[in-house]
């Protein structure tokens, strides 16, 4: 495992009060008494490091035309937090109390509030300069405009609910942990279609990079994760980054994220972009992607359906990668987060798909 994996299943594991130290964690780890598989074998989606242990709560997404569920934890907020491998007392402190009153808050609300329809959220938030992905201010605030009613109903003590909505409101990245489950709900049906050369999951773990298709099961097509270039928090550089890391490229292959920069031109400033470049790189993105979404659109594009289906014929014939939005932890584990950035999916994933997807033919 990379250094903010390893940092976070150390904290998860303390967490659980399955070890007393980080130092014990690793122990438990390197022993073998840990079994470790990927969210997306379960439904599930974690963004960064991405780990979700036993007692960590979840939200629910449901795909209510086809049925199907999909999970993720709720969002710590950035630095120092469990997803970007960070692992001291005050992380472990925060996801306590996240376990014991901001989700019994929100179970609370959203009995009264009902379920949120968060098709037509990510669509307004979209309208509203976020991609899904590295930008959730809008989506961030327009769910506490749903929840802040609900709450005040819900929960009698006013110091709780004045906590929660403090937390929320300080954390724009708190909506990430909903588009990121509701793509991947979205994507899930896409899977198992005889033939289908439509990409299902991108995802990285700090190590690898990897991708699944619709038509070719549950084989996961494998390179090197890439190295991302981006805008650095104070006191770091690029020698202190982890390769890519997370779940959270199910917004890319959703079709949103990276390839709604054109929405969203505020991202291409990690790397010194115009408004120009993000236009640009979400027309290129439609070079790649078998569909345009109907719920999802661009008020730059005179409200042209995001980019979705990245082919694996298509990044083949054009030579275009999908392109992608991230955030950036540090190489080694209880860090946390360095910055934030843009890069590419890289290529051998697709070759490999490629060359599965010809042997059909």
């Amino acid at each position: 495992m990379c250094g903010p994996m390893r940092g976070a299943v150390m904290g998860a594991l303390v967490y659980e009060a399955l070890a007393e130290t980080p130092e014990q964690a690793v122990a438990m780890a390197a022993a073998g008494e840990v079994e470790f598989d990927p969210c997306h074998h379960h439904h599930a989606v974690g963004p960064m490091a991405g780990v979700v242990s036993p007692s960590m709560p979840v939200w629910i997404v449901e795909n209510e035309t086809f049925g199907n569920l999909a999970y993720c934890t709720q969002n710590e907020g950035l630095g120092k937090v469990l997803r970007y491998g960070a692992f001291g007392p005050e992380v472990i402190k925060r996801l306590k109390w996240m376990e014991a009153e901001l989700y019994p808050a929100l179970e609370a609300a959203l009995a009264v509030s009902g379920p949120i329809d968060l098709r037509s959220m990510i669509a307004q938030a979209l309208h509203m300069g976020d991609e899904g992905h590295n930008r959730n201010k809008a989506g961030t605030s327009l769910l506490i405009r749903i929840l802040a009613p609900a709450l005040v109903k819900a929960v009698d003590d006013p110091a709780v609910v004045e906590r929660v909505l403090r937390f929320i409101d300080g954390n724009d990245h708190f909506f990430l942990n909903l588009t990121m489950p509701a793509m991947k709900a979205m994507l899930e049906p896409a899977e198992g279609i005889p033939g289908s050369s439509v990409v299902t999951v991108m995802a990285r773990n700090g190590t690898d990079f990897g991708v699944r298709v619709g038509g070719l099961g549950d084989h996961w097509f494998v390179a090197p994760a890439g190295q991302p270039e981006g805008l650095w928090l104070p006191g770091f550089t690029a020698e202190d980054a982890n390769p890519d890391i997370g779940d959270s490229t199910i917004t890319e292959t959703g079709g949103i994220g990276g390839f709604a920069l054109a929405g969203a031109p505020a991202i291409v400033q990690f790397v010194g972009g115009t408004p120009r470049d993000a236009l640009n790189a979400t027309l290129e993105m439609y070079e790649i992607t078998v569909g345009e979404h109907s719920a999802f659109t661009l008020p730059a594009l005179d409200f042209r359906g995001m980019p979705v289906g990245i082919d694996v014929r298509r990044v083949m014939e054009t030579g275009l990668l999908p392109r992608l939005n991230t955030g950036i932890a540090h190489k080694e584990p209880g860090v946390g987060m360095v910055g934030a950035g843009l890069l590419t999916a890289p290529k051998a994933c697709f070759e490999q798909a490629f060359a599965e997807l010809a042997k059909l033919c």
